[in-house]
């Protein structure tokens, strides 16, 4: 078995990279859009969303189909109008979700990095304690040999 000198304290510490939080890098090289499509992506994906868009389609289909015919808008069979809206807001938040997710990956890898970064830091510093405590046992086996010798 090869052995290795043990790292001192100093010189852990000197090796030691600064840690840096991931979130705060991420969201510090983010520009303006790019905030603004995270913040369009994590409202499109609720509930919330879903119930705005679901009531004002109802809303717009109950008005177009009940109400007197002089006040509707965009009556019944056609609702082009509705179907053009739709697919506008369909057109525009395929390409913001897209954005906003590439933007939560880029983030994640970010993450990732710095867990990485942790744990190779501790699996060294985790190895230099076990050879020190190898060590530590080699010292002590021989004062106790020495001792039984005497």
């Amino acid at each position: 078995m090869e052995t290795h000198k043990p790292k001192s304290l100093h010189e852990l510490k000197a090796n030691r990279k600064p840690l840096r939080n991931a979130n705060i890098v991420a969201k510090e090289n983010l520009s303006k859009l790019d905030k603004l499509a995270l913040w369009i992506t994590t409202h499109v994906g609720t509930m919330g969303f879903f119930f705005v868009i679901f009531v004002w389609t109802s809303i717009w289909l109950g008005w177009n189909s009940l109400a007197p015919a002089s006040a509707r808008f965009d009556p019944f069979p056609a609702f082009v109008l509705w179907l053009f809206i739709s697919n506008m807001i369909q057109i525009f938040l395929m390409p913001l979700i897209m954005i906003g997710q590439n933007l939560q990956s880029a983030h994640a890898e970010a993450r990732a990095e710095a867990d990485f970064d942790v744990n190779t830091k501790a699996e060294q510093e985790i190895e230099t304690i076990l050879m020190h405590l190898e060590n530590q046992n080699k010292v002590i086996m021989q004062i106790l040999e020495k001792l039984e010798n005497k």
